[in-house]
């Protein structure tokens, strides 16, 4: 699948910052039209006919002959077809201005970090999730405490009054995100969060074009227990809350019934910068709609010497001068 111009045959790609099909040739807006063209283990490219090879749960990728971007059909069609798909919001420019930003003030990131050769060679990709829903009954019974002081006299009283701490919630929790991609780190991905979910929209596959994407890699089931653990925990902290004003709680049991469940399939957009720095890879993930970073800035080793030697060179040279100076004041 190619999103062919009409107007002057360059590929459409989706604008994060127009928010619409742009041509970057011609510059035309909603010029788009669909060409096809693919098969099951190498994708042929309808612009320039070159042979792709293709990761085993590539959804989308770029011509690596004509940079034209392409969408694998069966790859987003049956039991692959997302529901839904947050569409990007931050383009490649302001994601790099972002990352600037960010790093500007590390003295010792290698001096290319932020470079604009460097920069260029990030891509945005759409991140496979599962999105599940709960319809739950949580509950808590605890033991909480309030503490009383006062004086009389010359003597310090203490009283401390117990009281059963009982709360029934019922809860509805909306689109719970898991990312269902074996190459994206669990935790780097958790970190991403929170998206705006109210941009969520039915999918369509040109808000792809202009991006590398997978299908989930993983069905619903076997990453629903990371699902589960982030429901249990909201539900701590909304019990939690309810019962605010103890000086202490004891708990005595507390859990969540399920009484209802559903998922969906959807895409939600990362910005990744992979930095090589002496032969270690550093990436940077970046949330495509909200602009959060997530990584580690390398330490160049050099960049510390030289402002070490610099910081001793300027405190030996105060040394030497201090005398000189009290002698001449002397």
């Amino acid at each position: 699948m190619y999103f062919r111009c009409k107007n002057c045959g360059g590929n459409v790609v989706y604008s994060p910052e127009k928010h619409t099909m742009f041509c970057p040739f011609c510059e035309s807006e909603k010029s788009q039209e669909l060409s096809n063209g693919s098969s099951p283990e190498m994708s042929v490219c309808p612009n320039c006919g070159g042979e792709i090879t293709v990761e085993k749960h590539t959804s989308a990728t770029q011509c690596p002959y004509c940079d034209s971007y392409l969408i694998l059909n069966e790859r987003v069609e049956g039991e692959y077809l997302p529901r839904l798909i947050l569409p990007f919001q931050m383009g490649k420019e302001s994601c790099k201005q972002s990352i600037r930003e960010k790093f500007k003030r590390n003295l010792f990131a290698p001096t290319d970090f932020l470079s604009e050769t460097r920069l260029n060679g990030m891509q945005g990709m759409y991140v496979p999730y599962w999105l599940y829903n709960y319809d739950t009954h949580c509950f808590f019974q605890g033991e909480g405490t309030k503490v009383r002081t006062w004086t009389s006299g010359n003597t310090q009283y203490t009283e401390t009054s117990y009281y059963a701490v009982n709360r029934d919630m019922d809860i509805h929790f909306d689109k719970i995100p898991v990312d269902a991609s074996e190459a994206m780190p669990d935790d780097v991905m958790d970190l991403m969060e929170p998206y705006n979910y109210g941009q969520l929209v039915d999918f369509n596959p040109e808000f792809m074009s202009g991006f590398y994407a997978e299908k989930y890699n993983m069905p619903a089931e076997a990453v629903e227990a990371r699902a589960r653990k982030k429901m249990d925990e909201d539900a701590a902290v909304m019990l939690k809350q309810s019962y605010a004003g103890y000086h202490s709680v004891r708990v005595v049991n507390q859990g969540s019934n399920v009484r209802d469940s559903s998922s969906c399939f959807g895409l939600l957009p990362v910005w990744k910068y992979l930095y090589t720095y002496k032969d270690q890879e550093y990436p940077f993930y970046v949330n495509g709609q909200t602009g959060k970073i997530v990584g580690e800035v390398p330490v160049s080793k050099k960049k510390v010497w030289a402002y070490t030697g610099t910081l001793w060179g300027c405190v030996a040279v105060l040394l030497y001068m201090v005398p000189l100076l009290l002698k001449f004041l002397g």
